[in-house]
């Protein structure tokens, strides 16, 4: 199976539509992301991402063979953390556990330190998201810590991994 990322085009606003209406996916995002979500919503998301500022974000669609099977993006922080990014990432259920995830997050990495001037991307699943800590140590990324007490999700407290990964020739 060929891997890639590319950028979003808005053809492909069905695709992750359909990968989004999965609540199994919704249990590790960020709140703010509608459920269920629709058509529309997928082409507000990729108009957002084609039109953000430049340097302030980079989107990618995931690709297996050719056909949108996921999420990637990078966000800079700003001020004193400006070359500094999260992570963020998702792929669609019939998609897990084959290392798609993993290779996507090396793809981007690689892509970020080659052509921005960000030297740390760091990313925070949550503690209970046991596959994204994988997928993230097998892309380099190293454990920094447990974040405490972190985040409300589905109405409960609960905590978050923090990973990252440095530029490679600082």
């Amino acid at each position: 199976m060929k891997i890639a990322v590319r950028k979003w085009r808005m053809e492909d606003a069905e695709d992750l539509a359909v990968i989004l209406n999965n609540p199994k996916i919704h249990e590790n995002l960020r709140d703010g992301i509608p459920f269920p979500y629709t058509e529309s919503d997928a082409g507000d998301f990729i108009g957002t991402v084609l039109n953000a500022a430049p340097g302030s974000r980079y989107d990618f669609a995931v690709t297996a063979d050719g056909r949108v099977c996921g999420s990637i993006g990078v966000f800079r922080k700003e001020n004193v953390h400006r070359l500094t990014a999260e992570m963020g990432y998702f792929v669609a259920e019939p998609y897990w556990n084959k290392g798609i995830a993993t290779e996507a997050v090396r793809q981007v990495c690689n892509y970020i330190f080659a052509n921005t001037d960000i030297v740390r991307i760091f990313a925070q699943p949550y503690a209970h998201n046991h596959a994204s800590c994988r997928i993230l140590a097998k892309a380099g990324f190293l454990f920094e810590g447990i974040l405490h007490k972190n985040a409300i999700k589905a109405g409960k407290i609960v905590d978050m991994m923090l990973y990252a990964i440095i530029r490679p020739d600082l």
